[in-house]
């Protein structure tokens, strides 16, 4: 059974330096790399025992971009998508195209901004990059978009890819915190706090215990920016800079 349209399906990072950043993952999440053999290009798989959950490249010369982490969404049908998406008060800036033995994407944002893939692959097994029935460690487990424009990233969101609002919580002079259901829940949405400096999706990646992953996070020379903070259900959570600046996130447990 393959993703259905709308799933998050895979994360990559882009980089100014992969041999740091997959020195620097590796120690804090226990993701293995490899080669994902494209002739030409230096596109590295990240695995976790044995399942793929990204991947990570050098940001291409002269791409106006930082250090970043992005999703890819999984549609039925890329060129359809990517079209609906600009209609929308998006933007496409890679126009789709075709991987190799992997299959179509192209590379758009939301209104607001906010940058990400669409996808359709051509294998028919399903993604488990975001582990949406079950915890799984060194996977996604949550997918957070902040936002310039709550109200219109919702309407963006749900008319694009058939997700549903369902619940929020009060988060006092942040405002509400948005949850986001497409059979399974995806995460949640927020208005973009001053602190950070673009509207953007985090992907929080599971780690066995929060404080030892903040101690390495450490050790390695990343910055912790906020947390550990407990979330409901009893998860603890960290928002930080890779060694390259990279803004990323991790979800676990306090042992």
């Amino acid at each position: 059974m393959t993703n259905k349209h709308g799933d998050f399906i895979w994360y990559e990072l882009l980089t100014t330096k992969p041999e740091a950043a997959q020195s620097f993952y590796g120690s804090v999440l226990g993701w293995t790399f490899a080669s994902a053999g494209q002739g030409g290009m230096d596109y590295r798989i990240i695995t976790m025992a044995d399942e793929g959950v990204g991947g990570l490249m050098e940001i291409p010369s002269g791409a106006p971009m930082p250090p970043c982490w992005l999703g890819y969404i999984g549609v039925d049908d890329v060129d359809s998508a990517a079209a609906s998406i600009k209609a929308a008060g998006g933007a496409i800036h890679m126009e789709p195209q075709d991987i190799p033995n992997v299959g179509r994407f192209a590379f758009v944002s939301d209104p607001q901004g906010v940058m990400f893939y669409v996808m359709r692959g051509w294998s028919d097994q399903p993604s488990k990059a975001f582990a949406s029935d079950a915890p799984r460690l060194g996977h996604c487990a949550w997918n957070e978009l902040a936002t310039t424009d709550q109200k219109g990233a919702l309407t963006f969101y749900t008319s694009q890819f058939g997700w549903a609002k369902d619940g929020e919580m009060d988060m006092g002079p942040m405002g509400k915190y948005e949850f986001l259901r497409h059979g399974h829940m995806v995460g949640a949405l927020m208005t973009k706090s001053p602190d950070m400096p673009l509207p953007a999706w985090s992907f929080y990646f599971r780690v066995p215990d929060i404080d030892s992953a903040v101690q390495t996070v450490k050790e390695k020379g990343g910055q912790i920016l906020r947390g550990p903070h407990e979330v409901p259900g009893g998860d603890w959570v960290i928002n930080g800079l890779d060694t390259q600046g990279a803004a990323f996130s991790l979800v676990g447990q306090k042992k």
